[in-house]
């Protein structure tokens, strides 16, 4: 018998409904939930495939660890004896060095309830504000330019303006990708109207700019400058809203002195972008009854990003295109619940309740609230300092919860140095293979999704209940049990109250964090767990008495500000921390796939989510990879003055010349040596701290590596990749995913030959050593050709040698995959699967296992997007291919074309 259980997604900001079926201990099953308001029952590729990422616990971290040094394994240990050596070793580094010598990075993936004990823990019994979050990587630049510009934290819009909007800006956002159930909102609203007008900064072709009526190209690093000569050519034709302006806002004057040095034609040539293509964003912007602008990590992931988004707000003010339908700048949030963490105050920057460190008055009310005293006045350490700080000894002792920072944080090999340096690591974590977990001295086993209960807020300032469809597996348990638990036994030691962490259930928890937004401009008092179960998600400010919550804020007019007035800003446009240079000549930019999500350490244990996107590639343009004598499939190694990491070649003029793309997500955990933040820059906004993820200088260079191994096994997928990841980082290429539910998936590349390795990965895919292997091997030519039999099928295969060796070996690497029954001579399999190589047909369309070799058949009969639909059922279940399929479409269309013209 089988129960559904509603509950959040736990991947983008949306916050999308589910309903969850399990059995009581396996979820076996989601849906979309048709009666949430986040998305109407819709779901994206990854949230379709949740249940598949939690039906094997193979990985799942099921009890508590611990080394009594730092070269030594960690042994499983009992919860009693992992929390007592927590709080014991936290106690005497505080006692030693003082409050400021430990510090917390904690996750916008954790329930609020979550959030709210670690804050309170660390700022209210440690007393330390060093408890940071990978929400300073996300949306730390979206919060500054907020308060700056309308006095607090928190988008003025809600989702129903998707469809109100008659212009929509995406800017540094490919939301077709990042946010696909709030971008299929867009894409109906616009089928419904095709007079909506749809405008995408980006210096990609991206899904989402392919679809828009203006694509504005603009040079990395540049947005500031755009929206300047965007606004100056509003400013010049009339067209902002100069009775608004007087009415409800302060300092154009100062901004509009500024902006008289940024012409359009001069902004044109700093952006790298037509003259007319301003002129007209500006119009369209201009003269829309209704203009919504969408942004996320291509405005916020910069040294600049506080001003870049304060920018693009200047426009909405200007124009007084905010506090109505459609119309408001809309920050996308990049996790389940960073909203959440900055409502509990749960960054280094900032108290509970868009509180401010630094005011007294604040910390009083903090202090009065939490029964304690002594509040730290000094701001903590934000997420790159606070590495710097472990790295060079100021911080002793370090906590991380629910996030991976060796993968995450720019330059990531001083992540590695400070952890290997600091004398006190702990993580708490739901799966043993992040690239954070080996340099855990405790290892704290945390409940995941499905598994967790409390809330969340979505981007639009909605709060949903979560509730746990499962109990958590072995051990793990609860993040905030597992942090009040600390505080109880850290308390005595610290000789403070433990009373303060005795949370009977997390209601209890909600309910204090609740009544720390009363009068606040994030006022929950109206909302408790009673109303979510009765009423479902609700929006804040929802203060007691009220009928519903805000939809959208300052409908009247008046800000967050002490006068009631939103600010402008004047200031110049800055370009990127790291210029290009003779030595580094390229941009490097970074940014999603469709189907992977972070660090792929849950999205990376379904082998259908690598269908689109395989292996880790980097994307250059084909006349800058003509220039270097560079082909598609090549080996080249991407360099910065920080790092280097070898990747394969694809080639594609979706990125600018001079400008090279690369995803964020592949990790050390399938990539070997780790991902590409070993090569980007540590420098940070100056206002919110946040790093600039999105652009380095970097050089291409190309790599010879003429010997290649490839293998695909089948059998427990999670259990090889464990085995098989430790080699990755021996090779100087190497990759694994998953395929399919039951296999592996080895490519590798190196100089020379290593036998030694070879038979190390032989073993590791558990391959046998009987008569069940057939081995062809050629001495003379370093080539070796392995089949594992079971039975008459084909369980695995492993081959290398020569670029030549592996490619024609395509098919017999596929009969893996194929599973059909081998019914001749088993030697005769390596005669008849030689020959050229076949090319991958890549999933376009995973929900259905619609191959790109498919829908061009399709295309080439004729087939429009809605005739794909019909015939193919592509596009029909979560719908995130869809904006594919209309590239597809469209660059058959332009091929047709142009024969047409050229038969002419």
């Amino acid at each position: 018998m089988t129960t559904l259980t509603q509950t959040t997604c736990c991947y983008c900001g949306v916050g999308c409904g589910m309903l969850v079926e399990s059995d009581g201990e396996r979820i076996v099953g989601v849906q979309g939930d048709p009666n949430h308001p986040a998305n109407y029952g819709r779901l994206c590729s990854k949230g379709m495939t949740l249940p598949l990422t939690a039906q094997s616990i193979a990985g799942r971290v099921l009890m508590p660890e611990m080394r009594a040094a730092r070269d030594a394994e960690r042994v499983p240990v009992t919860w009693d004896a992992a929390l007592e050596t927590v709080a014991s070793r936290f106690a005497d580094v505080i006692r030693r060095h003082g409050p400021d010598s430990v510090a917390f990075y904690v996750s916008g993936q954790l329930l609020t309830e979550d959030y709210y004990v670690f804050n309170k823990l660390a700022k209210g019994l440690v007393r330390t504000n060093n408890i940071d979050t990978n929400s300073r990587l996300c949306m730390s630049s979206a919060v500054s330019a907020y308060k700056m510009a309308l006095g607090a934290d928190g988008p003025p819009t809600c989702y129903d303006d998707l469809e109100a909007a008659r212009t929509v800006i995406f800017a540094g956002s490919n939301m077709a990708y990042a946010h696909p159930v709030l971008f299929r909102r867009l894409e109906a609203a616009k089928a419904a109207d095709p007079s909506i007008r749809w405008i995408v900064v980006d210096p990609r072709r991206t899904d989402t700019a392919a679809m828009a009526d203006l694509h504005l190209p603009i040079v990395p690093g540049t947005d500031v400058a755009l929206f300047h000569g965007m606004l100056h050519h509003l400013i010049w034709e009339g067209r902002i809203d100069r009775r608004y302006i007087d009415a409800h806002t302060d300092g154009f004057d100062a901004l509009k002195q500024v902006l008289r040095a940024y012409p359009p034609q001069l902004v044109a040539d700093i952006c790298g972008i037509e003259e007319s293509a301003l002129r007209q964003a500006a119009d369209w912007f201009g003269e829309s009854p209704a203009a919504l602008s969408l942004y996320c990590m291509g405005l916020n992931q910069s040294s600049h990003g506080t001003e870049k988004n304060l920018a693009l707000i200047h426009l909405h003010l200007a124009t007084g295109q905010i506090g109505r339908a459609g119309a408001g700048p809309f920050s996308l949030t990049g996790q389940p619940n960073a909203m959440g963490g900055r409502e509990v105050g749960g960054l280094a920057t900032m108290l509970a309740a868009h509180r401010d460190i630094g005011n007294a008055a604040h910390r009083a009310e903090v202090e009065t609230l939490w029964g304690v005293q002594g509040l730290s006045a000094t701001p903590g350490l934000p997420a790159v300092e606070m590495f710097d700080a472990v790295r060079d000894g100021r911080i002793k002792a370090i906590w991380i919860a629910c996030t991976n920072p060796v993968h995450s944080m720019p330059d990531s090999a001083r992540v590695r140095e400070a952890l290997a340096t600091a004398e006190f690591v702990v993580v708490q974590e739901a799966f043993h293979q992040t690239d954070t977990v080996p340099y855990a001295d405790v290892l704290l086993p945390a409940a995941s999704w499905g598994e967790k209960a409390g809330t969340v807020t979505n981007s639009e300032r909605r709060i949903s209940r979560v509730r746990a469809a499962i109990p958590a597996p072995g051990d793990a348990r609860a993040d905030w049990w597992i942090a009040s638990e600390v505080a109880r036994r850290l308390a005595p030691k610290l000789d403070a109250p433990s009373e303060p962490f005795a949370f009977s259930s997390i209601e209890t928890i909600f309910n204090e964090h609740r009544a720390l937004t009363l009068g606040r401009d994030l006022d929950i008092g109206g909302i408790d767990y009673a109303l979510l179960e009765r009423d479902g998600p609700q929006q804040w400010p929802y203060p007691a008495g009220a009928a519903h919550g805000a939809a959208r804020r300052y409908e009247d007019g008046v800000f967050a500000t002490g006068d009631g007035r939103a600010r402008f800003h004047a200031f110049e446009y800055r370009p990127v921390a790291e210029p290009i240079n003779a030595r580094h000549p390229l941009r490097l930019i970074t940014g999603r796939l469709r189907d992977q999500w972070h660090g792929m350490s849950r999205t990376g244990r379904v082998g259908q989510l690598f269908e689109h996107a395989p292996e880790p590639a980097l994307t250059m343009h084909p006349a800058d990879a003509a220039r270097r004598s560079l082909r598609a499939g090549d080996f080249v190694r991407l360099s910065s003055r920080r790092g280097e990491r070898v990747l394969m070649l694809t080639v594609s003029d979706d990125v600018a010349s001079g400008t090279v793309f690369v995803p964020m997500h592949w990790s050390g955990q399938f990539l070997g040596g780790g991902g590409v933040n070993d090569t980007t820059i540590g420098a940070v906004d100056k206002y919110s701290k946040q790093p600039e993820l999105k652009h380095a200088a970097v050089r291409v260079d190309p790599v010879t590596l003429p010997w290649r191994v490839a293998a695909v096994c089948r059998g427990d997928a999670l259990q090889l990749h464990a085995a098989v990841q430790p080699l990755l980082a021996q090779r100087r290429f190497a990759t694994v995913r998953l395929e399919g539910d039951d296999r592996l998936v080895v490519t590798a590349a190196d100089a020379e030959p290593d036998a030694d390795w070879l038979e190390r990965l032989h073993t590791a895919l558990a391959l046998p050593r009987d008569e069940s292997l057939l081995e062809y091997r050629d001495a003379r030519r370093a080539m070796t050709k392995r089949v594992a039999w079971r039975d008459t099928l084909i369980d695995g295969v492993l081959v290398a040698g020569s670029e030549a060796d592996v490619a024609g070996s395509t098919t017999l690497l596929a009969r893996v995959k194929g599973a059909s029954p081998w019914m001749r001579a088993r030697h005769a399999v390596f005669v008849a699967d030689s020959g050229p190589a076949v090319p991958r047909d890549r999933t376009v369309c995973q929900c259905k296992s619609v191959t790109a070799s498919s829908i061009d058949a399709a295309i080439a009969s004729g087939a429009d997007v809605a005739q794909l639909k019909a015939k193919l059922g592509c596009g029909t279940v979560c719908g995130s291919c869809v904006p594919e399929l209309q590239r597809m479409c469209a660059a058959s269309a332009g091929i047709s074309s142009a024969v047409t013209t050229n038969a002419a």
